[in-house]
């Protein structure tokens, strides 16, 4: 007997992975308004500069981070294949003397 396709091992639909690495992207890109907001308001200093980089490699990192969740998602489905049926001739000629 054939082993069963399972639901599971589908990916996920081309909208939903498209919604989810936006979601990242756009968290990470908040991340970096408030990195930018907190570099200026905060005095010259070892802070200051600590956000400022942030903001600067936060865009890097984000791209990296949104794209990798559907690389990753895509490594872990395994492919489904549809098993491949046949008939046999001796079938059909049972069939045939059955409805004489």
């Amino acid at each position: 007997m054939t082993k069963r396709q399972s639901v599971t091992s589908v990916e996920l639909a081309p909208d939903q992975d498209r919604r989810a690495r936006f979601l990242k992207y756009t968290i990470a890109m908040v991340i970096r308004v408030i990195c930018i907001l907190l570099a200026v308001a905060v005095p010259l200093g070892w802070l200051s500069v600590l956000f400022a980089i942030g903001a600067i490699f936060l865009p890097y990192f984000a791209v990296i981070i949104a794209n990798e969740g559907s690389a990753r998602s895509s490594k872990k489905a395994s492919k489904v294949e549809a098993p491949t049926l046949s008939i046999g001739a001796d079938a059909f000629r049972k069939s045939d003397t059955e409805n004489d």
